[in-house]
């Protein structure tokens, strides 16, 4: 059966967030809001909650999944950051962008694209998710909420409740999300390139 768990948006209930680091700790996936739309997030080091998450999701191991940390220093753990990248950064974090950046030693390396060693990190702007990625002391592994058979994004928790109905162990009903995904910005080259328009401006990343 997949858990239900009301938690206040601003004021997450520590009682509960608690017991969905467990779940994650277990194995689980989890359906999450964020500061743009719903995601699916597991633990990074999982791998058998790594691949049930790409096949829910209906992706291969090209597809870029998304590190959510907590902070820049976080980010700047597990991928390669130089002084300019870090300026750009610092001025977007917190908040709606997915950026691409070289994966460090310290990301397993079945979770970088395959040729390009390189994964997506960001750093949201909600108060839950923030609250589980402090309670876990690492970052989630988390993608979009979008499914294979599905043309819009999914932004009601009830509705993701009945989808995903024994397919992920949990879903945290933190308030409707936007519709909007993340902006994705390429860091990878001299330049940055746009790779998604979503709810953040990419012109704090000079495009």
């Amino acid at each position: 059966m997949t858990q239900y768990f009301q938690i206040h948006p601003d004021n997450p209930q520590l009682r509960l967030i608690k017991q969905a680091v467990q779940i994650i700790k277990s194995g689980g996936i989890v359906a999450v809001p964020t500061d743009s739309c719903y995601a699916l997030v597991c633990q990074l080091d999982d791998k058998d909650a790594v691949t049930r998450l790409r096949r829910i999701r209906g992706v291969d191991d090209k597809h870029h999944l998304t590190l959510l940390c907590r902070d820049l220093s976080e980010i700047a753990l597990y991928a390669k950051v130089d002084n300019r990248q870090y300026r750009m950064l610092k001025a977007a974090t917190p908040g709606p962008y997915t950026v691409i950046l070289e994966a460090t030693k310290e990301v397993p390396r079945r979770l970088s694209h395959p040729s390009r060693k390189t994964i997506g990190l960001r750093v949201p702007e909600n108060c839950i998710t923030h609250a589980l990625l402090d309670e876990l002391g690492q970052p989630l592994l988390g993608t979009t909420l979008i499914l294979p058979d599905d043309e819009e994004i999914q932004t009601d928790p009830e509705a993701i409740r009945e989808k995903l109905e024994k397919t992920v162990e949990l879903v945290i009903d933190g308030g409707a999300c936007s519709l909007v995904p993340t902006t994705v910005i390429d860091m990878t080259d001299d330049m940055p390139q746009l790779i998604r328009q979503g709810r953040g401006d990419a012109s704090l990343f000079g495009l």
